[in-house]
């Protein structure tokens, strides 16, 4: 009974704490915020919109960029997607400074503090190099995450247009992990164009410039989701360093989940994960309603590493694969899509040979290939997030991308301004994101965005240089005046030193002339007290 009061009160605690990132905000789902779209709620600091009385951002106008797309959509105004959030709203918090979130309640990423003045860095570690509490601790979020409904976030469960233009709202509650698997269906989904017909060739996530720096994007706000939902502000999310894998080593029990002796697609019962149930998979039947995905409970986690298709993933990626990716110079080329050659993002994303970087789209290589190997959940892309080894393969990937940013160091205008697929330029928001980030917000390193990774600390001399000399060749411009400072106070300190020896030896000797009662008077005390403490 103890215990159920408790996690109903920590349910309460976690309704009413709203400072979160991520997508519909429920206080911006009523009819009246969608007929007037706007999404400006207030910050409970000052409860002004936006936190604007204490200076944190104000409600403004969403300037869209104008830069076209690529052919890849033939289409205008079929999908609430398109120059996102615009379908939605067209005015939304601008936060100042370090300030963050959907009403400016946040820190940005890197920073932390009531006034998000404090600098923060974190470390993604490699899922063995966690201790067992470690390790167990991480399971738990997990699992605490997939149990608990989003106190700030609500998902649409039918199109703008169902909506009758915001006068109908149609949202639903999420748990915080679904909420996540919710979004990377709906950045990749199909175009719903009515009737009976669907477009296909679109996602706002994969397939073009954006996929790397998304689902960085994707990966820092699951992070603050658990870092607010645990109070645990260091979590970070371990990675699964892959290259050379013979196996899926990380899939057994201890970790995330190993075979079930009955049925050799689903996890073993003594799994944390053998009892969740997917969301957000069964995107034919959603097409054939012309529906959106509701969140409704679809079955467990599929899982069969290794019993896939060989001919289209021989192999899991290699040291070598890794290596040829990151000698590649372009970020992006051609087309900038999944038939683009000689393209980091494209080899890295597995549409291009790890090899020869020329485009083979009936091969699954690098990051396509783990999805592919895992032959289950994780295999088709709108629900591959259901399956927890979604964040550590995507974690690693992430520090690929890294290391190829440190490598080259590209300035913002290498990635594509114009022409990419729509919703990978340069300026366009990153769906379904509100607050709103561009694609080019993410392009720069991890260090700006308060984290790195463990290996790369350990191999990187790069670090020294960009963050720990600058610090010392400050410390080189102040170091004579430290110096002069310093040999001021050793002779101010032998000076003071010496002036006490003396006043103490004249006051013992005073002492052992004169008879002095027992007990001093009060006033005596007090000055041999305060000869001492000198």
């Amino acid at each position: 009974m103890r215990g159920s009061m408790l996690l109903a009160a920590l349910y309460c605690l976690l309704w009413n704490f709203q400072t979160s990132v991520g997508h519909f905000p429920r206080a911006c789902a009523s009819s009246k915020n969608l007929m007037k779209k706007e999404c400006c709620p207030p910050w409970r600091g000052d409860w002004s919109p936006c936190g604007q009385f204490s200076g944190r951002g104000s409600c403004q106008d969403i300037l869209l960029s104008n830069a076209p797309s690529g052919p890849q959509f033939p289409f205008t105004g079929v999908d609430d997607r398109e120059s996102w959030p615009s379908v939605f709203y067209n005015r939304t918090c601008q936060c100042f400074g370090n300030f963050m979130g959907f009403n400016c309640g946040n820190c940005k990423f890197g920073f932390r503090g009531p006034n998000c003045t404090q600098r923060q860095f974190l470390v993604r570690r490699s899922i063995f190099d966690l201790s067992a509490p470690e390790k167990n601790k991480f399971l738990a979020y997990l699992t605490l995450a997939k149990h608990t409904t989003s106190p700030d976030y609500v998902i649409p469960i039918g199109t703008y247009g169902q909506m009758n233009n915001g006068s109908t709202p149609m949202f639903k509650d999420i748990t915080i992990y679904d909420l996540f698997v919710w979004m990377h269906y709906y950045v990749s989904r199909d175009t719903l164009l009515g009737g009976s017909e669907i477009w296909k060739d679109v996602d706002f996530a994969h397939e073009a410039p954006g996929f790397l720096p998304w689902h960085r994007l994707f990966l820092l706000l699951w992070e603050q989701e658990i870092q607010k939902l645990t109070g645990d502000e260091n979590f970070t999310i371990p990675y699964w360093d892959w290259r050379d894998a013979e196996n899926c080593d990380i899939c057994t029990d201890e970790y995330m989940g190993g075979h079930n002796p009955a049925n050799p697609n689903l996890l073993s019962p003594a799994s944390v994960f053998s009892s969740w149930q997917i969301v957000c998979s069964q995107l034919d039947e959603y097409n054939s309603r012309q529906a959106l995905c509701n969140g409704t409970p679809e079955g467990p986690i599929l899982r069969n590493p290794g019993n896939h298709d060989k001919a289209r993933t021989p192999r899991l990626p290699s040291s070598d694969d890794v290596e040829f990716c990151l000698s590649l110079t372009q970020y992006e080329s051609g087309s900038m899509d999944k038939a683009a050659n000689f393209s980091f993002r494209n080899t890295l994303e597995g549409f291009a040979s790890p090899l020869t970087g020329i485009a083979d789209v009936s091969q699954s290589s690098m990051h396509n290939a783990l999805h592919i190997y895992m032959n289950g959940t994780m295999s088709q892309v709108p629900g591959s997030a259901n399956d927890p080894i979604f964040l550590l393969h995507h974690a690693f990937v992430d520090s690929i991308f890294e290391q190829w940013l440190r490598k080259y160091h590209p300035p913002q205008e290498v990635y594509p301004q114009a022409n990419a697929p729509i919703g990978h330029n340069r300026e366009s928001y990153m769906v379904p994101f509100i607050p709103l980030y561009r694609n080019g917000d993410f392009f720069i390193s991890s260090r700006d965005l308060g984290y790195d990774y463990s290996y790369l600390l350990e191999s990187d001399s790069d670090f020294f240089q960009d963050y720990i000399k600058p610090y010392l060749e400050e410390a080189s411009r102040i170091w004579p005046w430290l110096l002069g400072a310093a040999m001021v106070g050793s002779v101010l300190t032998a000076v003071l030193g010496g002036l006490t020896s003396l006043l103490c030896r004249r006051k013992r000797k005073q002492l052992s002339e004169e008879r002095q009662p027992l007990l001093m008077e009060n006033e005596d005390y007090h000055s041999l007290l305060y000869q001492s403490h000198l």
